[in-house]
C-alpha cells in the first residue's frame, strides 16, 4: 500500500502537556475541566500512569445511560481503557489513518512507555490542513463500498 508522508511528525502537532483526571473524579468534574481548558478529551490517570481516556461523547452517550444521576457518576464507569497510542516520530498522516482506523479523534502519545503529549484530529489539521480532503476522499470512498448495489 501506498503510504503518504507529509514530513510532520506526531511531536510537531501534538500538545505536550496534556489535561488529565482522575478516575475517582465525576462526570460533573470531567465536565467542568474540558470546559475551562477548552478540550475535548482528558487522559484519565493514577500518578503518573495513564489508564484511560474519556471524552465529551463518552460523557454525553455513556454517561447518560447510566442508572441516577449521571453528573456524580465516576470517570471509571464509562472511560475508555483500551488505549490506542501512537509514537512522537511518527507521520502526522499515519497517525491520522490510525484515527479513522479505529473511529477515534484523539490520540496519547507514548514513548518508552511514558504519555509525553496528545494528539487530536484537529492539532493534526492545523499544521498540514490538506490531510482534510484526502481524509474525506478516503471516508466517502470506503462508504460508496458499505451502500447496497441496486
Amino acid at each position: 500500500m501506498y503510504r503518504i508522508k507529509t514530513g510532520y511528525v506526531v511531536g510537531d502537532a501534538m500538545t505536550h502537556n496534556p489535561v488529565s483526571i482522575s478516575p475517582t473524579k465525576t462526570l460533573r468534574d470531567a465536565a467542568r475541566i474540558m470546559e475551562k481548558e477548552h478540550v475535548g478529551s482528558l487522559l484519565v490517570s493514577q500518578g503518573k500512569q495513564i489508564i484511560g481516556i474519556i471524552t465529551e461523547q463518552d460523557i454525553t452517550r455513556k454517561g447518560l445511560l447510566l442508572k441516577g444521576n449521571p453528573a456524580l457518576k465516576k470517570v471509571s464507569e464509562i472511560m475508555e481503557t483500551n488505549l490506542i497510542s501512537v509514537p512522537p516520530d511518527e507521520d502526522i498522516f499515519d497517525a491520522l489513518r490510525t484515527m479513522r482506523d479505529y473511529n477515534i479523534r484523539h490520540l496519547p502519545v507514548m514513548h518508552n512507555n511514558e504519555c509525553v503529549g496528545f494528539v487530536t484530529m484537529k492539532d493534526i489539521l492545523k499544521i498540514e490542513p490538506d490531510l482534510y480532503e484526502i481524509l474525506v476522499e478516503k471516508i466517502e470512498l470506503r462508504e460508496m463500498g458499505r451502500k447496497p448495489v441496486k
